[in-house]
């Protein structure tokens, strides 16, 4: 389900967003892609060596070249794409001018935006850069191609280098671009509080030292994946194993059941693709027939996965996929608009093609046996990082990997026959990770 409605915004500029990582406002887009594209026309500097590779990648393959000027070309030159409140809307319309602005992106860490005192475009700058490009059918092209998607790992590992670096904690401050800020602090607090729900203050959910300069985080990434007080959120029935926990800070999008072994996650209305979520693995026949958890986690949450049984982890690895793309459906040209929706009608579609971390765990309890979990990696999450080891036994709700920069989701699969019941409600606000996500009959 999409964020809570922002009534703040006005109607003609509302568009629905997940998981905070973009701004309902669009004017709040429109700001972004305008100072970035200043910024980068006013101070050219030399591409990154990794940008500088992508170019000549591109500039000597023909298919490549006549694929991104498509992608560009087919965005509308309609009114509503090219202006905003206050005139012309700035936005990036060649190969080399996205380049330009990656470039720019490399050094930069991930900035709180306090425009009507929410989180404006935090989290995914590259996803705000290329989001109508995304939606066309030269871009659906573009950013299915491997050698494409290669490239852009290769860059967001770059990226990732300098948000793992000193350099990026210049956004753990207290001025209005910092996550520290006082309404930055204040939403990060009212969303691990889950809506009032809990009264706790930052230094009593997360390992920081409020005393010390940033929090006592050396980076944006050392905050990104900030570790939580174990009492803060306790695990659920740590001595009942009928009672399975959450494994991630997250908020419900869907619970299917009887889910099919191979299925067209890329139309409208997408259902889920078992063997393709699970990279055909062997172990993937399983869980034909059997039940599905996804949820999305929030830019402002907890970003570790915590086991939601108690077993023996049977496989763990990770599958490099797509970083960009957006299922087809959400084109959109000169008289159709894109799907306003875009985020939350792509969940089961990047359960399938995704950048994935894929874990198999043999639970202790017979009557779960084998379950699986996805840690699904959104635009600018490359690196889904598993801590854990096939033949390591874990506890219920002891740590299984992580997430690093971007948006995000995951999937709990079950097999058929396991019955469960008491699934969380769409509330709106997260599950805590390691509470009761349900039970075993």
């Amino acid at each position: 389900m999409p964020d809570a409605r922002d009534k703040s915004v006005p109607n003609e500029h509302h568009v629905h967003r997940t998981g905070h990582w973009l701004s309902q406002d669009k004017r709040h887009h429109h700001k972004f892609l305008s100072s970035t594209i200043d910024t980068v026309d006013q101070n050219p500097k030399p591409l990154h060596p990794v940008l500088k590779e992508f170019k000549e990648m591109v500039d000597k393959d023909t298919r490549l070249t006549m694929l991104f000027a498509l992608m560009f070309d087919q965005i509308p030159y309609a009114k509503k794409y090219l202006t905003d409140a206050v005139g012309e809307q700035k936005q990036v319309r060649d190969f080399d001018h996205m380049l330009a602005c990656l470039n720019h992106v490399l050094t930069t860490a991930p900035q709180w935006t306090d425009a009507g005192h929410k989180a404006g475009l935090v989290g995914v700058p590259i996803n705000a850069l290329l989001d109508w490009p995304m939606g066309t059918k030269g871009g659906f092209a573009v950013f299915q191609d491997p050698q494409v998607n290669a490239q852009f790992k290769k860059i967001l590992n770059v990226w990732g280098e300098f948000l793992s670096s000193p350099s990026s904690s210049y956004v753990l401050g207290s001025d209005d671009i910092s996550w520290f800020s006082p309404h930055g602090l204040a939403a990060l607090e009212e969303v691990a509080n889950n809506g009032g729900t809990t009264s706790a203050k930052f230094p009593e959910m997360y390992h920081c030292d409020p005393s010390a300069e940033h929090y006592g985080y050396k980076s944006w990434d050392d905050f990104f994946t900030r570790e939580l007080h174990p009492e803060f959120r306790p695990i659920a029935s740590p001595d009942d194993d009928n009672v399975i926990a959450n494994a991630c800070e997250s908020t419900l999008y869907k619970v299917a059941r009887n889910v099919h072994a191979r299925d067209k996650f890329w139309i409208k209305g997408q259902p889920y693709s078992v063997l393709d979520m699970l990279a055909f693995d062997q172990l993937a026949d399983q869980f034909v027939g059997g039940t599905i958890y996804q949820a999305f986690l929030s830019a402002l949450s907890y970003h570790r996965w915590h086991s939601p049984i108690t077993g023996t982890i049977k496989k763990a690895f990770v599958v490099d996929g797509t970083y960009y793309s957006e299922p087809l459906f959400e084109d959109f040209v000169q008289d159709k608009s894109a799907d306003p929706h875009g985020e939350t009608t792509s969940q089961e579609y990047i359960s399938a093609v995704a950048t994935r971390a894929i874990i198999f765990i043999e639970a202790d309890n017979p009557k779960i046996g084998l379950m699986a979990f996805i840690g699904i990696g959104m635009t600018e999450v490359s690196t889904c990082d598993i801590t854990v080891k096939e033949g390591q036994k874990v506890k219920k709700g002891e740590q299984l990997g992580m997430f690093h920069f971007g948006g995000s989701s995951h999937a709990q699969l079950y097999r058929k026959g396991v019955k469960l019941s008491g699934f969380p409600e769409e509330t709106g606000h997260n599950v805590a990770v390691r509470s009761k996500l349900c039970v075993v009959e």
